[in-house]
């Protein structure tokens, strides 16, 4: 293999592990991982300020159905007592005072909680609507990290391959030709050589003055001329 081919294979060698090394780097996948993570961050704000919202309103709930619990067993005491007792009638107008006076507390607290349980049940609705969109959202987003460790993985171990064959292209060059490619590799970070196309290099980008087009043509190809501007060593298409 002459060394003008040998340069071509290693600059094609070189955009494709560049090629590989983006596609590894950008993957699709991590991009809708992305969207959903913030969907995800977005829900879990939501559900956040909610709890805090119900958090007072479960409090005095619970509280509230407490109380009434405990008014309930209460009443049921008195009155089974007022039922059984052979006591005096001024014992008996006692119990009787303390059972219309449990029986006014227990029907406030049950009133209470009531309109505390009415004020819960659109947040909590609204809790469970959340979580329910989340659900299918958590699973994706476990579904993805999981393609996309096996992809980088992947892609990984062909960028490692390509390396490889990589250093052997470039160990068929003559130590002088391959320090030149390294130090154009070296600003580049793609590939140390670029082709002229049309007048321009399709490294950088940029196109030759006629000057330099002229002084490309008449050079010797196994000389490589380097790109003004971005310094790959230029081969002809």
């Amino acid at each position: 293999m002459s060394e003008l081919d040998a340069v071509r294979a290693l600059m094609e060698a070189d955009r494709w592990i560049d090629r590989v090394s983006s596609q590894r780097d950008h993957l699709p996948e991590a991009s809708e991982l992305t969207e959903v993570e913030n969907e995800l961050r977005g829900l879990a704000e939501l559900i956040r300020e909610l709890d805090e919202q119900r958090r007072p309103v479960r409090d005095g709930f619970n509280e509230a159905a407490d109380r009434a619990d405990n008014l309930r067993r209460r009443r049921d005491e008195v009155a089974d007592r007022l039922a059984s007792a052979a006591a005096p009638a001024r014992e008996l107008a006692t119990m009787q005072t303390e059972l219309d006076r449990l029986i006014g507390s227990l029907d406030a607290a049950e009133d209470l909680e009531v309109a505390l349980m009415l004020d819960l049940e659109p947040l909590d609705e609204r809790a469970d609507d959340l979580r329910h969109r989340a659900a299918p959202l958590a699973k994706r987003r476990h579904e993805l990290t999981e393609a996309i460790t096996q992809l980088r993985a992947s892609l990984a171990e062909e960028v490692a391959h390509l390396g490889v064959t990589r250093e052997a292209l470039a160990a068929a060059l003559s130590a002088p030709l391959r320090r030149r490619y390294e130090a154009a590799f070296t600003r580049s970070g793609v590939s140390g050589a670029a082709q002229l196309d049309q007048g321009r290099c399709d490294g950088c980008r940029v196109t030759l003055s006629p000057l330099d087009l002229e002084r490309f043509r008449a050079s010797d190809p196994d000389q490589f001329t380097e790109c003004p501007h971005c310094g790959r060593l230029l081969l002809a298409c």
